[in-house]
């Protein structure tokens, strides 16, 4: 069942037929309404086409999440009924969650979980699924011959897949022709996009905001997806507002959309390295050099966008200092040929970057710097070697003094044990 028409958006999705983003167009009045008839009954031929390669009926779907990649897990197991069953998480694994989003046209699984607690109703389906990750339909995928007895209510599976939207042909994920996965990925229609609809496609790309929006003329004539703008406007999604169009590159709107979005600089490593070798950070929030020792900061950053430059911010009580270098294989190294006490304090590497005629920059964690002096250090060493020969001197001692008077006890009991057997001895001569 395909709708079209100009009214109540809930109420004219409920009329059109699984999956809804294909089969569902809403306009804004009724003249777009006319003017779209040709496209929809493109779309209506096409869906003929495709309906032959489809299953004859959807076998899964996700319910009451805030997306159509998002919710409950439910499975149909006829297609004479409508019976739907939802599955316990002891029966349900990874591999299982990645045939199902690609069943229902998703991106891969991001979370996987049980329902919320409270659910009242105990999950019904009875068998394990045992996919092996490959499969287009969750019900191709090998069942336990067991059946489950008995499953919490709150441990329904509750499935969120990935949105199926990308950005592709440019330097970063989040630049170039903006495209759209419903069954098949396709690119989408430039007709009518503003930089509002822009910034609302990078939000949802998680690309941060619009940097700029442009338009390329179809190759051929080809499938596109046609994005209902209020639809979007309203907060809803791109996949939920997306409709197929077949658009000729001759046509006034037969344009396909270009997107460049901020990306989200990683966080640029700071670490620092000495000639003495004695410490070194790479993870830790502090270390330590000794003065007088060359030592080197260095500044590192994932591979995102070529060039840029590092700026090494050092702050102390005292001071404030900056050094600045250009990014060499996303790299920079500050070196100081000698510790001094000035250079305790706290330092900081900041990735600058220009692209897109726009200035990007990240800072990375701080990283702490002790400067020790080398003889105070020594000086220890030996006070605590002199304590640990005193120690053991003493040990030794007392171990000596205590063998001594154990030998003198043990000849005074052999002296004693003497004298006991000659009275002994007499007394028997008497005796006699």
């Amino acid at each position: 069942m395909f709708v079209s028409g100009v009214g109540d958006l809930d109420e004219l999705r409920t009329i059109a037929s699984e999956d809804i983003n294909s089969h569902f167009y809403l306009f804004s009045n009724f003249q777009s309404l006319h003017d779209a008839a040709s496209n929809i009954s493109t779309s209506i031929c096409h869906a003929a086409t495709e309906l032959k390669q489809l299953p004859s009926y959807y076998s899964v779907r996700l319910v009451n999440g805030t997306s159509l990649c998002s919710g409950g897990l439910e499975v149909k197991t006829s297609q004479f009924n409508q019976i739907w069953s939802t599955v316990c998480e002891a029966d349900f694994d990874q591999q299982d969650a990645e045939v199902v989003c690609r069943e229902i046209g998703c991106g891969p699984p991001s979370v996987l979980q049980g329902a919320l607690y409270g659910e009242v109703e105990a999950p019904t389906w009875t068998a394990e699924f045992q996919c092996g990750g490959t499969e287009s339909s969750l019900l191709d995928c090998r069942r336990s011959g067991s059946v489950r007895n008995t499953c919490s209510p709150n441990k329904a599976v509750r499935l969120t897949c990935s949105e199926p939207i990308r950005l592709v042909g440019g330097a970063s994920r989040c630049e170039v022709t903006l495209e759209l996965k419903l069954r098949t990925w396709r690119p989408v229609s430039a007709s009518r996009w503003t930089m509002q609809e822009a910034a609302a496609a990078c939000r949802e790309l998680d690309c941060g905001s619009v940097v700029s929006m442009g338009t390329r003329n179809n190759s051929s004539v080809r499938q596109v997806w046609e994005i209902q703008l209020s639809c979007l406007k309203s907060g809803y999604p791109l996949r939920q507002c997306a409709s197929s169009s077949l658009l000729s590159s001759s046509s006034q709107s037969g344009t396909i959309l270009e997107l460049v979005c901020t990306d989200l600089l990683v966080q640029p490593i700071i670490s620092v390295s000495s000639s003495d070798g004695v410490t070194g950070a790479l993870q830790s929030s502090s270390a330590g050099v000794f003065q007088g020792s060359s030592f080197t900061i260095s500044c590192s950053i994932q591979p995102q966008y070529p060039g840029g430059s590092f700026q090494l911010s050092f702050n102390s009580s005292n001071t404030t200092h900056s050094y600045t270098q250009p990014a060499s294989n996303h790299s920079a190294h500050f070196l100081f040929p000698a510790a001094e006490p000035a250079h305790r304090g706290s330092y900081r590497c900041v990735y600058d970057v220009h692209v897109f005629s726009h200035n990007f920059s990240s800072q990375s964690r701080v990283l702490t710097l002790r400067v020790s002096d080398p003889t105070v250090f020594i000086i220890r060493l030996v006070v605590l070697l002199l304590s640990l020969l005193i120690f053991i001197s003493v040990i030794y001692c007392s171990h000596k003094t205590t063998r001594g008077q154990q030998t003198v006890a043990q000849k005074n009991l052999d002296v004693g044990g003497d004298e006991v057997r000659e009275v002994m001895e007499e007394q028997e001569e008497a005796a006699l």
